[in-house]
């Protein structure tokens, strides 16, 4: 029986544990912070359970045109007896829905014969795990070593988080009511995620983008769709304006930029990136190799530079995602413990920000094949052209899907739209499995359906020529 010291219990730890305990590894998880990591606890649950409510006003602000109304007989739209946020009610259910999954995992890895222990683990060398724990140090003896130990909010130096009006996001659900004006520092996934949702809360906005557009990392006709909506809004983004301090004023915060300019607010929401958790544990001592951020280096199969350690999660700072984390954790276990396995194929994962509306993404990107870095054809369709599109009163979005020019075998898409993390997972399994557009636009969607535009979009691509 091998012996597996996991050291963190996100994602990328508690996958791993489970794959390996039924793999007929003695699996010890060791973890300091409450299983399921950030992802469950401070990060991904936490926030979406958040913009699950954000959606639902966003929905009840767009409802005039469907012919509902709210308030007194002459108005329209949300009025004097319309909605209204309850913002600790709906912190104290993101939280309690967070310590619900965390204690189900608990619950699912001790079913599963994990040994779980309480405390911080560091390595002891590459064949042992030293843990301090409540009961004094204990040291753990390892035939194999998973570091799983994520990642924390990078905070500025002139811009100290106080928990209180200055914050990163694993402290906005200490806060009781509504921000009055809440400014966020950091046009990225997080960053975007929040504004839109603040907003859609009824918060008033504004998003610091230190580049041209919000959004950098993405498509960049998404991310316009995004800003555009932003802008109709009335959600306020300030491009090309880099933070240089943040300040605390009495029960206010002013953001001071570069350029000299100032604004003030009630709450600052830092979202800047992202810190490893690597430091202090005996990593390089046991010849780890770490980049120039802290991130420990792997290979596709989750090796790092030392025999026997594996590494999973944010921090390997491989595209920081929890279900690119959790299959890191998986191929580690399959590896180590003899089972066939593909290393890890980022061309293959799907992502989502959950803004309103969401861009969800697969595959290659525009950029790319912009670039000519990869030969593609691709098409893009609006979503204001679709029948149910039109029936929800939808009209921001698009579908758009890469293909190779000769076999039209599909390689990307891009969905903005209402719950896009849900209609892109047929262009996921496309580009997994190799379809071809025929084969994509053959298969029967639902009329209407949003994913019909995606059948269209690939009957479009069939052929040859270069489409646009």
């Amino acid at each position: 029986m091998t012996r597996v010291v996991i050291i963190g219990g996100g994602p990328g730890g508690y996958e791993a544990a489970l794959v390996g305990s039924q793999l007929g590894g003695e699996v010890t998880l060791i973890d300091s912070d409450g299983l399921g990591g950030s992802a469950v606890l401070t990060d991904c649950v936490p926030s979406k359970t958040l913009v699950a409510t954000a959606e639902v006003m966003t929905e009840v602000h767009g409802s005039a045109e469907l012919g509902l109304r709210f308030g007194p007989d002459d108005e329209s739209g949300p009025g004097a007896a319309g909605v209204h946020v309850d913002l600790g009610a709906v912190n104290r259910r993101v939280l309690d829905l967070a310590g619900q999954q965390s204690a189900d995992i608990v619950e699912r890895v001790r079913r599963e014969n994990v040994d779980v222990v309480i405390g911080r683990g560091r390595l002891g060398g590459t064949d042992r795990v030293v843990a301090e724990t409540a009961d004094g140090e204990r040291t753990f003896a390892a035939e194999m070593i998973l570091v799983a130990t994520g990642a924390r909010p990078r905070e500025l130096p002139e811009a100290k988080p106080d928990g209180d009006r200055i914050l990163t996001w694993t402290q906005v659900y200490g806060m009781s009511e509504l921000p009055e004006k809440l400014i966020v520092v950091g046009s990225g996934v997080t960053g975007a995620e929040f504004a839109s949702a603040y907003h859609a809360l009824g918060a008033e906005v504004v998003l610091v983008s230190s580049r041209d557009r919000v959004l950098p990392g993405e498509d960049a006709d998404a991310a316009q769709v995004l800003e555009d909506v932003f802008a109709r809004r009335g959600l306020t983004v300030l491009g090309r304006s880099r933070a240089q301090a943040v300040t605390r004023d009495g029960n206010g915060v002013t953001v001071a930029l570069t350029d000299g300019r100032a604004v003030s607010g009630s709450h600052c929401l830092l979202a800047v990136g992202s810190v490893p958790n690597t430091a202090d544990m005996g990593l390089q001592e046991a010849g780890v190799t770490l980049d120039r951020g802290g991130f420990i280096e792997v290979d596709r199969v989750s090796r790092t530079s030392a025999r026997g350690v594996y590494a999973a999660g944010d921090c390997t700072g491989v595209l920081m995602l929890a279900s690119v984390a959790a299959m890191q954790g998986r191929i580690a276990m399959w590896h180590t413990l003899g089972e066939a396995v593909a290393p890890l194929d980022l061309k293959t994962v799907s992502s989502n920000v959950f803004t309103a509306p969401e861009i969800a993404t697969v595959g290659v990107t525009q950029a790319q094949v912009d670039s000519d870095e990869v030969k593609a054809r691709a098409l893009t369709l609006p979503l204001k052209g679709n029948a149910r599109a039109k029936m929800q009163g939808l009209t921001d979005g698009f579908v758009k899907v890469f293909c190779r020019p000769v076999t039209g075998i599909v390689i990307g898409g891009v969905v903005v739209a209402p719950r896009a993390s849900e209609l892109i997972y047929p262009l996921a399994v496309a580009v997994a499995q190799r379809l071809t557009v025929d084969q994509v636009s053959g298969s029967f969607t639902v009329y209407p359906s949003l994913t019909g535009s995606l059948a269209e979009a690939a009957r479009r691509l069939h052929g040859s020529g270069s489409i646009s």
